[in-house]
Formats: C-alpha cells, structure tokens, sequence
C-alpha cells in the first residue's frame, strides 16, 4: 500500500488527468480508517465500500462530514439492513429482490436511497449486472419503488488488453444511459454513468463517464484476501 506522500501525489495527479470532466470515488476496500481519512483531508469528497462487515467495522472512524460513502460491490439481500442508514447510494443494484429489499428497508427508516442500476455489458456469465437488453425494463420497474430514487447506470466491462476494446464497451453503455435518460423514468434523475477503475479511467471518461471508481492508482496494491 502506498505511504501518504504517494497517495497525495496520486490524487492531486488523477484530478488533474480528469480535469473536472468526472468525480473522483475512491475505492477503499482494504484501506484502514487512518489511510481513508488522509485522503478525504487530500479533497476526497466520495469514497466506496465493497464489504458490509468492513464498512461497519470502519464506519465509525471516517471522517464522514467531509465525504459522501457510496456501496459498490455485490451486495446480499439479507444486509442491506446494515447499511441502509450508512451510505449515501449503493451502486451495485443488479436485481429485483435486492431493489425490493432496498425498498423496504428505506422506507422502514423514512428515506429514499439514491441507487446506480448495475448493467452486465459484457454479459459475463461470473459478473453480477442486468442484461443490456434488460436494462431498460429494469429502470421502469425501479421507478416504481417510492423509497428508491434511480440516479443512472454503472458497469464493470470486461477486462480488455487494448483501449479501443475498452471503449467499445464504455460506448455501449453511455448509449444505454443516454437512451435511458430520454424515457422519463419515475422517481429517476439519471445524471450519474458510473464506468472506469485504476486501469481504465481516463478511457471511460473519455467516453462518457462522469464518475470513476478508482482504487489501486490511490492506495497501491492490496492484499485483497484479507
């Protein structure tokens, strides 16, 4: 993991790369709560957690005043209970019985949760996501949650060695999005198209992405085993 100069320099250098085209998530999976607020102090206003039990085991040691928490991994329908009153949207919706849960809980607690619709673009049999061609029949039954407010898409595309394959996929979904947008779906705003990690950024903003879920390239590389 990388030391405190590192991550300063990182984050001052993918800001610039990005130059207000995108905001800047950073992925905090591993991260100890002393490395998290560091960056939050180095202008990281959003970070993302992908494991319930991590984040409530750091929850209370984040500087939450001065950041947005956003859920980005898999998520089980059974613990959406634990978060529902912790993040500020859980992007990783890929069904409707975790949608429905989502729901339920929201309103069990009085809110209304802002989600991200996660598509599988590259239709990966070993990746959670609706089917591109789904995805709008999935938005529309979104809409219909009253606790549930649809603020756009986000996508993991499969691994590519050449940037233009990349693209391709990014392309994709920034055409789903715009397409998605125009349908006036209830209780959605659609202003977020969540795409591009530590490898892949700058092509995914570059091709429509107006929010990046970046890890690694701040943080260095992780024991994700742990």
């Amino acid at each position: 993991m990388n030391d405190k100069k590192q991550i300063s320099e990182s984050i001052e250098r993918i800001k610039a790369e990005i130059d207000g085209r995108a905001r800047l998530l950073a992925a905090t999976k591993t991260v100890p709560p002393e490395l998290m607020n560091f960056a939050i102090g180095c202008g990281i206003d959003l970070i993302g957690e992908n494991r319930v039990n991590e984040l409530l085991e750091k929850y209370e040691h984040i500087n939450r005043n001065k950041t947005e928490i956003h859920f980005i991994g898999a998520l089980q329908t059974n613990k959406v209970k634990y978060i529902i009153d912790k993040v500020d949207m859980i992007q990783s919706v890929d069904r409707e019985s975790l949608a429905l849960e989502i729901e339920r809980q929201a309103a069990k607690h009085g809110i209304v949760m802002p989600i991200l619709a996660e598509i599988n673009i590259g239709n990966e049999a070993t990746k959670s996501g609706i089917e591109p061609e789904k995805a709008s029949e999935f938005c529309r039954f979104l809409g219909s949650l009253p606790h549930v407010s649809l603020r756009g898409l986000m996508a993991i595309p499969p691994k590519c060695d050449e940037n233009r394959n990349n693209c391709e996929y990014f392309c994709k979904m920034q055409k789903i999005f715009v397409d998605i947008s125009h349908q006036n779906v209830d209780n959605s705003i659609m202003d977020i198209l969540s795409l591009g990690m530590s490898d892949d950024y700058l092509s995914a903003v570059e091709c429509g992405s107006n929010l990046v879920r970046v890890g690694s390239a701040i943080f260095g590389k992780r024991n994700y085993n742990l």
